[in-house]
């Protein structure tokens, strides 16, 4: 594949936005890895993408190191494993600014977030490998659950105490 690759690993569903990345005018190949619904018609529409199917272990981690640059059209990420996949192989990401993606990248210098898509992957492509691995070694389930239950907010319900402390008003006949 011509380089600079950029891949996509995600389900091939409507809610993954992936024609969005599919549409950006990037030079070298796009790669998308996953399966779903979708994955006809988008073969279809995108002749000149290579999809890789679904990859698990060994396979897909060499899809991820044999990459540039990782991009992620998806509007509706929650948590975004797939980006700490990518950066734990060196991959630098570029992504939308949203949640999920602004939770794992945030200021870290690891990818590049803006609505310009083909902005933040072209930039992207001037990430060094090492700080995106450095990033990825960051996160743990400990410190994935303390940020996850960082942005709950309490939920009380109203109190019915009232209810039951005052005796409710006579509704006979007089």
């Amino acid at each position: 594949m011509p380089r600079p690759v950029f891949p996509c690993v995600s389900r091939i569903t409507t809610e993954k936005n992936l024609p969005v990345f599919l549409d950006l005018d990037l030079p070298g190949s796009k790669l998308v890895v996953g399966g779903g619904h979708l994955l006809p018609e988008m073969k279809r529409r995108y002749p000149n993408v290579h999809f890789a199917g679904i990859q698990q272990g060994e396979a897909l981690v060499q899809h991820y190191a044999s990459a540039d640059v990782f991009v992620l059209p998806s509007l509706t990420e929650t948590f975004g494993l797939v980006l700490l996949e990518a950066l734990a192989c060196g991959l630098p990401v570029a992504a939308l600014p949203v949640p999920g993606p602004m939770d794992v990248i945030g200021d870290s210098g690891a990818g590049i977030l803006d609505w310009d898509l083909r902005a933040a992957a072209l930039a992207a492509l001037n990430i060094r490998r090492e700080i995106c691995r450095s990033h990825a070694e960051r996160f743990s389930w400990q410190t994935s659950v303390e940020q996850f239950l960082s942005h709950v907010v309490p939920v009380r319900a109203p109190s019915i105490d009232h209810i039951y402390a005052e005796p409710a008003p006579y509704a006979g006949l007089v």
